[in-house]
């Protein structure tokens, strides 16, 4: 790819996990930068009222991740006469689970959500990428990854799955499409501002302070723009929350 896509009006970028948090953050930088993003999420609800604050460029696309052939659907009728150059893997779950109380439905939920749901919509989009003429792709691994969190034994290893199957989509896809990975740290998001835990995190932190979901979005538009000799790569995102 030569040619500068990252600002221009005619791409689409297909984000999932859109309605809120990190999702909608990523969201609506690609509108803010005057892409089209096709918003996707399973709150309908949650669409409807982010769209209602970023117009017309934000074009919900109501569908389940783990459901590859519906997913499939929407995302081709969606992304009909439009070109879609990045896709941003953002739609995650991370209920608590240990070793005494995992059961196999949050087991199976988990990995359903964060990984399977990679792949379909990996899947559903790379003939769209191609078609388009390449991209790139980022999926939302996690520090958890790394530095497992007491009381997320399922969210931990679905993260690390994520990891390896960005390095392997990476090879896979290469050299149309580059495929890269971020691994946030605490952010400010509803989810966590739910729990105290992040004002005790905040303190443990280098910089002294947890990410801004804009901050995320940031990256993950930086490492979506395709064309540049970075894939395989999961970028961690923590405030220097892994050096010590």
């Amino acid at each position: 790819m030569t040619e500068d896509h990252r600002t221009a009006p005619s791409y689409a970028a297909l984000v999932t996990g859109a309605g809120s948090g990190m999702g909608l953050a990523t969201a609506r930088r690609y509108v803010d930068d005057g892409w089209t993003v096709l918003a996707l999420d399973s709150s309908g609800e949650a669409l409807r009222a982010s769209a209602t604050d970023l117009g017309e460029r934000y074009v919900p696309v109501v569908a389940d991740v783990t459901d590859e052939v519906a997913l499939t659907g929407a995302v081709v009728r969606a992304a009909d006469g439009l070109r879609l150059r990045a896709v941003v893997n953002a739609a995650g779950i991370y209920p608590p689970s240990t070793l005494d109380d995992y059961t196999d439905l949050l087991f199976h939920r988990v990995f359903d959500v964060n990984v399977l749901g990679v792949l379909n919509v990996c899947r559903a989009t790379v003939p769209l990428l191609r078609a388009a003429g390449g991209g790139g792709i980022v999926n939302f691994s996690s520090v958890d990854a790394l530095a497992v969190s007491p009381g997320q034994l399922v969210y931990c290893a679905s993260k690390a799955a994520v990891s390896a199957l960005t390095r392997s989509l990476a090879v896979e896809l290469a050299p149309e499409i580059t495929v890269n990975g971020v691994a946030p740290g605490w952010v400010a998001t509803p989810g966590t501002a739910a729990s105290d835990r992040i004002t005790r995190a905040a303190a443990t932190i280098p910089l002294g302070r947890v990410a801004q979901p804009e901050e995320i979005a940031g990256w993950v538009v930086q490492l979506a723009g395709g064309g540049s000799y970075v894939t395989g790569e999961t970028l961690v995102i923590s405030g220097g929350s892994l050096i010590r």
